[in-house]
């Protein structure tokens, strides 16, 4: 006798995402969402058989990137405003205890999806990202130990997880603690976009075993600690793929963190990085004001490397304003705390702040100033030093580009190319918008002189690989 199929559930049509469509025609429709998509930088290959099916009810709640999207064309409301269901309904969770969803660390519309894919929701290889995607993620970081990053990249195969969850402890803290150093070392070798995502849901899980919360008073002080670390992590990847809204909140939850548990090693890293990202977005008192605040909790620290960090974010500022004297002198103190300073007495996180660097964030503050030739120079020792240490392949690649840029603006237009080319040689193993955007505006000022013999053959090339 033949055995009989499951019920199968039948599918609700989603009327409300109907009544948004209005008079457009679903074809209509789905131009629309990718032109949302490519507003926020999300890729999206939605068409009308997508919306068909979301209005038939048989995606009953969109992965995070049509999240995101959709959110953003219908601001103010939420997913069930737009008829689907809640997530932890469609994950199948039902008997499970699910955590309240936290206002700020991580929503799950600031997760973007990898950059290579094939149709919507088909990465190459053939695996389905769907809703089921954040428990494989969330078992690939508890159980990852020291790969955890890459279990989370990879979507690798993870073993079950019980349905109550367990407290964390000491394992656990472990491996938000490892999960950072693969974020950083990650970023140093490829660059913030490959990375955003992945890290992004190890963020989530992080804030998850804070929910649940250790037994032992010491434990959750070290999650809490490694948790704002991680969140800071993530609140970079976002800056350096200018996410400028994310970068912030996640820098935001990172501090709100640090108060919480008087962790003033992680109070100065966020006011650091909230720094950085005030002079990015030509918000520079607040850049001056953010590195202050950040010296201030230093000053429990112990650490000279961390002041010369902090007093080169407040020269950007006072560079972003203009004030010369005030950029000279708190690039002095940069340099003389640097100078006093030791590896012994730096934290981890600041592995990147070196002498090249140094170089170049001193660079940055006189090309805020209009000092191209001073920047320049400053770009050219950076590169130098980095070159030494290939390990940060990012880091050359920035330099170079930087440098590109300054010397286009000092007039050296073949020099500018010849670093162009160099720097375009680098990005094949590296993916950040921050280096994308340097070589383009670098092409852009360089059309002038394409005349030039080494000019025309780099701004080509810059078109053809898209960089």
């Amino acid at each position: 006798m033949a055995r009989s199929s499951p019920p199968s559930r039948s599918a609700t049509p989603n009327e409300t995402f109907r009544q948004l469509r209005g008079g457009l025609s679903p074809g209509e429709f789905a131009a629309a969402v990718r032109r949302a998509a490519r507003e926020i930088g999300e890729r999206v290959s939605c068409d009308a058989r997508y919306v068909g099916r979301v209005e038939a009810g048989e995606i009953r709640c969109p992965n995070y990137a049509y999240e995101r999207v959709f959110l953003h064309m219908f601001p103010g409301r939420t997913l069930t405003d737009l008829g689907f269901a809640p997530r932890q309904t469609v994950r199948g969770r039902g008997a499970r205890a699910v955590p309240p969803p936290r206002a700020e660390p991580i929503p799950p519309t600031a997760a973007p999806p990898p950059p290579a894919r094939g149709r919507e929701g088909t990465p190459p290889g053939g695996r389905i990202h769907d809703t089921e995607e954040t428990d494989v993620l969330r078992r690939a970081f508890m159980t990852g130990g020291p790969a955890a990053l890459a279990s989370l990249a990879t979507l690798g195969p993870a073993p079950p997880v019980s349905a109550a969850p367990r407290r964390p402890g000491t394992a656990e803290v472990a491996r938000v603690r490892e999960a950072v150093r693969d974020i950083r070392l990650l970023d140093d070798q490829h660059g913030a976009q490959a990375l955003y995502r992945p890290a992004g849901e190890a963020l989530r899980t992080a804030y998850e075993l804070l929910d649940l919360g250790a037994k032992r008073s010491s434990v959750n002080d070290e999650l809490h600690s490694n948790t704002g670390e991680l969140a800071l992590s993530v609140g970079w990847l976002a800056h350096d793929s200018r996410r400028w809204a994310e970068a912030r909140s996640y820098y935001g939850e990172a501090l709100a963190t640090a108060r919480v548990s008087g962790d003033p090693a992680l109070e100065a890293h966020a006011f650091c990085n909230l720094a950085f990202l005030a002079r990015d977005t030509g918000r520079p008192r607040e850049a001056v004001r953010a590195a202050q605040a950040g010296a201030r909790a230093a000053e429990g620290v112990g650490s000279e490397r961390l002041r010369s960090l902090l007093a080169l974010r407040e020269a950007a500022g006072w560079a972003g304003m203009g004030e010369r004297a005030g950029a000279r002198q708190a690039i002095a103190q940069a340099q003389g705390a640097y100078a006093r300073g030791s590896a012994a007495m730096t934290p981890e996180w600041m592995s990147f702040f070196g002498d090249g660097e140094f170089a170049s964030l001193e660079g940055q503050c006189w090309a805020l100033l209009g000092d191209w030739p001073r920047a320049a120079e400053c770009a050219g020792r950076a590169v130098r030093v980095a070159r030494s240490d290939p390990h940060f392949a990012r880091n050359i690649a920035l330099y170079s580009a930087e440098l590109a840029g300054f010397l286009a603006r000092s007039g050296r237009p073949e020099e500018a190319a010849a670093a162009g080319h160099q720097t375009l040689d680098l990005m094949s193993g590296v993916r950040s918008t921050r280096i994308t955007e340097l070589l383009a505006d670098t092409a852009t000022r360089l059309r002038p002189a394409r005349g030039e013999r080494a000019v025309a053959p780099f701004i080509e090339r810059q078109r053809a690989v898209g960089a």
